[in-house]
């Protein structure tokens, strides 16, 4: 590779870096191609990137990218899925692939700046997706809202129907 063609590469690197809220680095030997391909597929439907690079690539681009803390897990073969939306989403897919074929091993994943260890990505796996999680946040605050509301409309349908009681019983002694 030309060292024009690597600048290029590091700075697409860099920029995932820089978009993603999320990477997951991964070793993936022996990982087949089939295996590879649809794993590579089910990520990119979710809007994540996986990208197998040079250590020393990952290493620049980390570097340039302002993230430190991940030098000593670009060793052996490394693989990167960089989470652009929702990292349960990523850790979904790529632990589910761990639990069919134990690959790819998970090395270390970063999710909002914070580094965590392979063993802590089951979690953030089994966590409801974004979007479910918003829809339970929505529902527990709708929630006493629509209890209130329920209490007033009974509150006030027996208030018409004592109006209406009161009103007809002035009619008939009148």
């Amino acid at each position: 590779m030309l060292r024009t063609q690597k600048a290029d590469v590091v700075a697409q690197i860099k920029e995932l870096f820089e978009k993603s809220g999320a990477y997951f680095i991964t070793d993936y030997q022996g990982l087949n191609v089939a295996n590879m391909t649809v794993l590579r597929k089910e990520l990119r439907e979710n809007n994540v990137n996986y990208l197998v690079a040079k250590n020393t690539l990952f290493r620049l681009a980390a570097k340039d990218a302002g993230v430190d803390g991940l030098d000593e897990y670009f060793v052996g073969p490394t693989a990167i899925a960089f989470a652009n939306d929702d990292p349960s989403v990523a850790a979904k897919i790529l632990h589910e692939s761990y639990k069919k074929t134990e690959l790819p091993r998970f090395k270390v994943f970063m999710v909002e700046g914070q580094l965590h260890q392979a063993d802590e990505v089951k979690v953030l796996a089994d966590l409801p997706s974004r979007d479910v999680l918003l829809s339970q946040v929505v529902a527990a605050v709708e929630a006493p809202f629509t209890e209130l509301i329920g209490s007033l409309d009974g509150f006030f349908r027996e208030l018409i129907g004592l109006v209406d009681a009161l009103e007809e019983k002035k009619k008939g002694e009148g």
